[in-house]
């Protein structure tokens, strides 16, 4: 937390998640305004969906 409060707002915390909150970054970090984890694993799990149904669609098509 000291760290981010020393660095420019504009720096955003990102992490794929799951997160382990305690051991690899705090509550109070993973919370924090300029954090946009919770973002990130919505734009992941999409992206996963996506190639997943392009996977498929090419192997129901082979």
């Amino acid at each position: 937390k000291e760290i981010l409060d020393n660095l420019p707002k504009k720096i955003i915390v990102m992490h794929p998640g799951p997160i382990n909150r305690g051991v690899e970054i705090t509550s109070e970090v993973a919370d924090s305004d300029q954090a946009i984890i919770l973002d990130q694993v919505e734009n992941g799990v999409a992206v996963r969906m996506a190639v997943l149904y392009l996977i498929a669609g090419k192997i129901q098509r082979d």
